[in-house]
């Protein structure tokens, strides 16, 4: 994964609440951003996603929107339920 820099955004309206309300951290999210196993293109939105597991073993998505070429900005994380 050529990404580095992952951008947290910790305002009300962010992404580090939004991620929170699915029960996960920003940490959770890097784990699979740094290790992911999958990744595709969301059918919703069009943006790019990555599957993954947690240290803890939950298989989670991340769809995330790409800022530069070493920088990303998780717009949403989720446990995916098997």
């Amino acid at each position: 994964m050529p990404y580095h820099d992952i951008l947290w955004n910790e305002e009300p309206d962010g992404n580090v609440k939004h991620i929170a309300e699915h029960g996960l951290t920003p940490e959770d999210v890097e784990e699979v951003v740094f290790n992911p196993v999958a990744g595709d293109e969301s059918r919703s939105s069009g943006l790019p996603i990555l599957y993954g597991f947690t240290s803890d073993g939950r298989y989670v998505l991340v769809v995330y929107e790409t800022i530069d070429e070493t920088t990303i900005y998780p717009v949403t994380a989720y446990v995916v339920e098997e």
